[in-house]
C-alpha cells in the first residue's frame, strides 16, 4: 500500500463525513503509531472474513470501508452471475455499528442491482447460512465479529453454497476491492429498500436443525431437566431457548441481565464462550437453580460454551475439544443403535481439533477428514461430498461444532440441543455428561488439549509474527516436553499435505504429543496448540505449554 500518512491525507477529502475527518485529525496530531495502524494496509479477507477494530481508516471497521468492500463484492457477484438473476441475504449481530454497517452494504447492493434481503433483527450466523440455500441467494453477508472484543466488528461473506468463502472466491473479491481507491468508485442508493425477512426463515431454520435430533423419546422422559442458558448479549437469545423448548425441554433459566442485546458487552470483559470469566454469570445460574449443564453462546451464536456438573457436584467448563468429543461419541452411538450407518457417513474436524474423534470414528467404521482450521473448509469438504456421503457432524477446537447439512458453518442453536439431548439419552442410563466423557477416555484413552495464544498487535506486531513463523521454519524444536521431534508437517507444502497452503506447522514427538504453531486468521495472535495422550498426560501438557511460554 502507498504511504499510509498520504492515504490518510485522502480521507480529509469531502468524500467522508465531517467526523471521520476529525477523528483522521486527531490520530495525525497525537498519535502517529495509531495513524499509521490505521492506514498502513486495507483490511483483507482471513479464516472469519473482513474483521477489525472499529473507527477510522482503511484497517478499520467503518462505513467507508464496508462500502468498498460490499463494492468489490457485488463487482465479482455481477462478473460470475452474468446471466443469472442475483440475490444477497444480509444478518447481523448486536454489536455497535451493526445495524449500520447492514444498511450501508445493502444500499450498495440495491444500487448495483442486487436482489436484498436484511432480517428484521438480530439473527445468529447459522441462520445466515440456512437462509443462503433456502431463500437461492448466490451470496451471504453476516455483519459480526464473532466472539471478539467490543472494540471489533466484522464482515463475513458467504457464497451460494452457504459456507464461508474459500479460494478462489477470497482472493478475487479482496482483488475487486482493491481496484476501489475512492469512494467515488462505490454505487450506493439510500431510497431502495431490502426486503425483509424474519419469522418465516427463523421456522424453516429451526423445524431442519431439529429433524436432526436422534432421541426425541428421551426428551419426553427428561424434558423438564434443567438448563441454564446466557447468549451473552448476543443473538442467540433469537433462537437457542426457542430451539430447546421446541425440542421439548421446559425448563431453561436465563441470565437476565445477559438477555439484554448490547454491543458493549457490560456484563463480560469479552464475550467469549471458550473463557472461564464470560461464562460465570451462567455457572452461578445453573447453582442457583440446581441445573446440571450450563450453556453460553457467542455474540453471532456460533460458538457454544457447555459447563456440566462433576462428580463432586461442581460445575466445569469443558472445552471445545470435549464438547466435540461428546457429540460425536453420541451421535455415532445412535447412528449405530438406529441401524444408519452404512459406510456413506463421514464427519469432519480440524487439524487442530483434538485427535480423540479419530479413535471414536475408527468405532464405528466411519471415516473423518481433517481440514485446515477454519469452519469454512468443514463445509466445502461439505460441498464437495454433497449427493455422495451423509455428513454427520463436525467440529473445530474453538467451541464450534455442527451438525447436518442445512448449516454450513458452526452452529450454537443445534449444539445446545444436542448437548441437551445427549444428556437427556445418558439420564436413561442413570449417567451424566461428565460420567459419559470419563468412560470415553477409559475406552479410548486420555487426551488433554490446550492453547495459548501471544497477542501481538498492529503493524510491528504483525512482522514479529511472520519473524516467529520464520524462525520456526529455520531452527525448529528438536524435542518436545523432553521426547525427541520425530516428524514435522508444513501446512505451506501443499504438495505434502494434500490440502491447500496455510501457515501452518506441526510438531509431533516420539511419545505422541503434538504442537501445532499457527497465526489467528481473525486477531493479532499467533496460536499454539497443544496435544498430549495417556496416563500422564495432564504433566506433559503441562510441560508442552511450559516450553512455548518461554
Amino acid at each position: 500500500m502507498a504511504n499510509y500518512l498520504e492515504v490518510a491525507k485522502t480521507w480529509l477529502s469531502d468524500s467522508y463525513d465531517v467526523e471521520t475527518q476529525r477523528e483522521v485529525l486527531e490520530m495525525m496530531k497525537d498519535d502517529p503509531k495509531v495513524l499509521e495502524d490505521a492506514f498502513y494496509r486495507t483490511l483483507e479477507f482471513g479464516t472469519g472474513g473482513l474483521r477489525g477494530i472499529m473507527g477510522a481508516g482503511t484497517n478499520r471497521m467503518n462505513r467507508y470501508t464496508v462500502a468498498m468492500a460490499t463494492q468489490g463484492l457485488a463487482n465479482y457477484l455481477k462478473m460470475n452471475f452474468t446471466d443469472e438473476k442475483i440475490s444477497v441475504v444480509i444478518s447481523y449481530d448486536s454489536r455497535n455499528n451493526s445495524r449500520l454497517f447492514t444498511k450501508v452494504s445493502a444500499d450498495v447492493l440495491m444500487a448495483n442491482g442486487i436482489h436484498t434481503y436484511v432480517f428484521d433483527n438480530i439473527r445468529p450466523t447459522p441462520e445466515l447460512s440456512f437462509a443462503i440455500r433456502h431463500l437461492g441467494c448466490k451470496a451471504g453477508i453476516m455483519i459480526t465479529a464473532s466472539h471478539n472484543p467490543k472494540e471489533y466488528n466484522g464482515y463475513k461473506v458467504f457464497w451460494e453454497d452457504g459456507g464461508q468463502i474459500i479460494a478462489p472466491h477470497d482472493k478475487n473479491i479482496i482483488a475487486e476491492v482493491n481496484k476501489i481507491t475512492s469512494m467515488d468508485q462505490v454505487l450506493i442508493d439510500e431510497n431502495s429498500y431490502p426486503e425483509g425477512i424474519g419469522p418465516e426463515v427463523d421456522k424453516a431454520f429451526l423445524d431442519s436443525q431439529l429433524s436432526l435430533l436422534l432421541s426425541p423419546e428421551s426428551i419426553a422422559r427428561h424434558r423438564d431437566m434443567k438448563i441454564a442458558y446466557t447468549p451473552l448479549h448476543g443473538t442467540g437469545v433469537r433462537l437457542v431457548p426457542a430451539g430447546l423448548k421446541q425440542a421439548g425441554f421446559t425448563n431453561v433459566y436465563h441470565v437476565d441481565a445477559q438477555d439484554v442485546s448490547d454491543g458493549n458487552f457490560p456484563t463480560v470483559a469479552s464475550p467469549n464462550p471458550e473463557e472461564p470469566t464470560a461464562m460465570k454469570m451462567v455457572m452461578d445460574r445453573a447453582n442457583e437453580v440446581g441445573a446440571d449443564i450450563a450453556l453460553g453462546t457467542d455474540p453471532d451464536a456460533d460458538r457454544v460454551g457447555c459447563a456440566v456438573r462433576n462428580d463432586r457436584g461442581e460445575m466445569v467448563l469443558l472445552t471445545g475439544n470435549q464438547t466435540a468429543t461428546l457429540i460425536t461419541s453420541y451421535a455415532l452411538a445412535r447412528w449405530s443403535e438406529l441401524g444408519k450407518i452404512d459406510g456413506k457417513q463421514y464427519l469432519v474436524k480440524t487439524i487442530v481439533t483434538t485427535d480423540l474423534m479419530h479413535e471414536i470414528c475408527k468405532k464405528y467404521g466411519v471415516e473423518l477428514f481433517d481440514v485446515l482450521t477454519g469452519f469454512k473448509y468443514i463445509a466445502k469438504m461439505q460441498h464437495r461430498l454433497e449427493g455422495k456421503k451423509t455428513f454427520i457432524c463436525g467440529g473445530e477446537e474453538s467451541n464450534g461444532f455442527n451438525v447436518g447439512s442445512f448449516v454450513r458453518d458452526k452452529d450454537s442453536v443445534i449444539t445446545c440441543c444436542m448437548l441437551c439431548e445427549c444428556a437427556a439419552w445418558l439420564a436413561d442410563r442413570g449417567q451424566t455428561l461428565y460420567g459419559y466423557l470419563q468412560e470415553i477416555y477409559a475406552e479410548y484413552g486420555y487426551f488433554k488439549e490446550s492453547l495459548i495464544s501471544v497477542t501481538k498487535k498492529g503493524k510491528d506486531g504483525i512482522e514479529q509474527i511472520q519473524q516467529m513463523m520464520v524462525d520456526f521454519r529455520t531452527d525448529p524444536p528438536k524435542a518436545l516436553a523432553g521426547s525427541p521431534v520425530v516428524k514435522v508437517v508444513d501446512y505451506n507444502k501443499p504438495e505434502e499435505t494434500g490440502l491447500p497452503k496455510s501457515n501452518v506447522l506441526q510438531f509431533f514427538s516420539e511419545d505422541g504429543c503434538k504442537v501445532t504453531v499457527r497465526p489467528s486468521g481473525t486477531e493479532p495472535k499467533i496460536k499454539f496448540y497443544f496435544s498430549a495422550r495417556g496416563n500422564n498426560a495432564d504433566l506433559r501438557n503441562l510441560a508442552l505449554r511450559e516450553q512455548f511460554s518461554s
